[in-house]
């Protein structure tokens, strides 16, 4: 554990609270995207597999078991809660999600470090967890305008993986035989697919605006 990884960690959960906070107290989810958010579950699905076989720290059972509770219970207030559920823009989120989930399950099949079922599906959810994003800077681009919580959130979502960018350099240089380009060449692309949204992101934030996303 490096600081790095530390802060990628807190600000993944952090974005998760923003968007937990924002459902929970205005009773909507206007601008988010259950594809993308059922996406991230099979991510976590597929990703901890291990819970069930391997232990490797307390902070790691922990925070694997709190992304996973997370996901679930988002996706429970968009597709359940008899209040929250009515503000769900179904019409507007039509993102084929197929379009991710094929791709990235034959590419995790051609390209792994291990075939196996539990590596092809860790595999798996690294190639979707970079895309899964996609549904939901759609939408946003569909509806223009985004609120300063689900802007927060993407935002947020977004930093984090750049900060794992930052640990994976720190590790390559202090950690002997370290390589995971399978991770490296995922998380790179994941990053580049927040960029124009952290363009918009800023620019709104210096001009003291809402944030529209064009078109």
């Amino acid at each position: 554990m490096n600081i790095f990884r530390l802060a990628g960690d807190m600000t993944h959960l952090l974005s998760i609270i923003v968007l937990l906070l924002k459902i929970q107290a205005t009773k909507s989810c206007a601008g988010v995207s259950l594809k993308t958010q059922e996406l991230y579950a099979v991510v976590f699905v597929t990703r901890y597999l291990d819970l069930f076989y391997s232990f490797i720290s307390l902070y790691n059972t922990v925070m694997k078991i709190i992304f996973l509770l997370t996901a679930f219970t988002i996706i429970w207030y968009m597709r359940k809660h008899k209040v929250v559920c009515q503000t769900y823009d179904k019409e507007q989120d039509t993102f084929r999600v197929l379009f991710l989930i094929v791709p990235c399950f034959v590419l995790a099949l051609l390209v792994n470090h291990e075939m196996s079922v539990t590596e092809v599906l860790w595999t798996f959810s690294i190639y979707l967890e970079a895309v899964a994003i996609l549904p939901q800077l759609v939408l946003l681009q569909r509806t223009k305008n985004v609120d300063n919580l689900t802007g927060n959130y993407i935002f947020m979502l977004g930093s984090y993986r750049a900060l794992y960018l930052v640990n994976w350099v720190y590790r390559y240089f202090t950690e002997l035989g370290y390589r995971q380009w399978i991770v490296w060449v995922s998380g790179t692309v994941q990053t580049c697919v927040y960029l124009d949204f952290f363009y918009y992101y800023v620019q709104a934030w210096r001009n003291n605006e809402r944030m529209k996303l064009p078109g």
